[in-house]
């Protein structure tokens, strides 16, 4: 269990200072959520959950719904029906507890052009309601996260995209809320910055509930612990990233051999669990670089029976290892089923 402190204005004339400290399990629980614009249903029936200090991928083609949803879960728009759960408490009810909780990222930040990096950061910190003694230390600490302290005193509205970028983490990280959601957080920036905003959302997920969407796939599988996939406007898959990358009772083995392939590939499709072998480009006639497609549950395994083909053929291995599926591959392989047939997974 994590906690994590809310710092409050005084309360009344006694001077009390008020702390909140939110112990949790499961930050987000979102609960047959559905959005409808008219006739137009932007989101149907969607329900999910983000764990404690895990970071969670929103992903799925544009005109899936990921900001539709992303603005229902932090409470800017209310759905059409359903339930957002922040920590145990209803959205809908309980509105000013839960927006404590959540710092917000729009896919266009919320900057003042006009102000100061610095000014603007302890300008949220109030509107937060950050207690007044501590708001400088909480800006500074902020600033340091999110590499702000070279440019604390320059306009906003002179800042390069890069930063303007990490001025909108750092605002979504006033009042040090719990659970942060960040909508397209590394769009229209250069590669420097995209590696440099991956690092942060990195370094943010070791202390906070992180969800952010995006449409760019090795972004969420270097990032992400779990991920959900929209389609259309409803959810076709949601999975802790090992388990959607699972290939299944297909077992892929990537190997480089030393043999020559008009050898190597009759071999190799003579055993038993062998389905498909596929040739890849190799530096030299002399080594076959090979995908071996094999069943997994095989007796004996592919392994072993790959050794002791190669074995026999005197052709050493300088190299083999599992492949996995890549997210691009079960994305598109989820995408292009019929939504209404998935099985949501816990």
């Amino acid at each position: 269990m994590q906690f994590y402190t809310l710092f409050m204005h005084s309360s009344g004339a006694s001077g009390i200072i008020q702390v909140y400290e939110w112990r949790f399990a499961s930050m987000i629980d979102l609960k047959q959520i559905t959005k409808r614009y008219g006739a137009v249903e932007a989101v149907s029936g969607l329900s999910f959950r983000a764990p404690e200090g895990q970071i969670v991928g929103l992903l799925g083609q544009n005109g899936a719904g990921k900001t539709t949803t992303l603005n229902i879960l932090t409470g800017y728009l209310p759905p059409t029906s359903g339930q957002v759960l922040v920590n145990g408490m209803d959205m809908l009810t309980q509105a000013r507890d839960c927006k404590r909780l959540i710092g917000y990222l729009p896919e266009k930040p919320p900057l003042y052009d006009e102000m100061t990096v610095q000014a603007y950061l302890r300008f949220v910190c109030e509107l937060k309601e950050v207690q007044r003694r501590a708001i400088a230390d909480h800006v500074e600490e902020i600033m340091q996260t999110c590499g702000l302290m070279d440019v604390r005193g320059r306009l906003i509205g002179h800042l390069s995209k890069g930063y303007r970028q990490r001025v909108g983490i750092a605002q979504a990280l006033c009042g040090n809320p719990p659970v942060l959601v960040l909508d397209e957080p590394t769009v229209g920036l250069d590669p420097r910055q995209v590696v440099e905003i991956r690092a942060l959302i990195r370094e943010l997920g070791s202390k906070h509930t992180v969800i952010f969407s995006s449409h760019l796939l090795p972004e969420i599988q270097q990032l992400c612990q779990r991920v959900i996939i929209l389609h259309k406007g409803k959810l076709v898959r949601e999975a802790d990233m090992s388990d959607l990358t699972d290939t299944g009772d297909v077992l892929r083995l990537r190997a480089s051999i030393a043999l020559g392939e008009k050898q190597l590939l009759p071999s190799l499709h003579s055993l038993p669990c062998v389905r498909r072998v596929k040739a890849l480009p190799s530096a030299s006639t002399k080594v076959s670089e090979v995908l071996i497609e094999c069943t997994r549950d095989s007796d004996p395994d592919p392994q072993t029976q790959l050794f002791r083909l190669l074995c026999g053929l005197d052709a050493p291995i300088r190299m083999l290892m599992p492949e996995r599926d890549t997210l691009e591959e079960a994305f598109l392989r989820v995408t292009a089923e019929d939504p209404s047939t998935q099985t949501q997974i816990g």
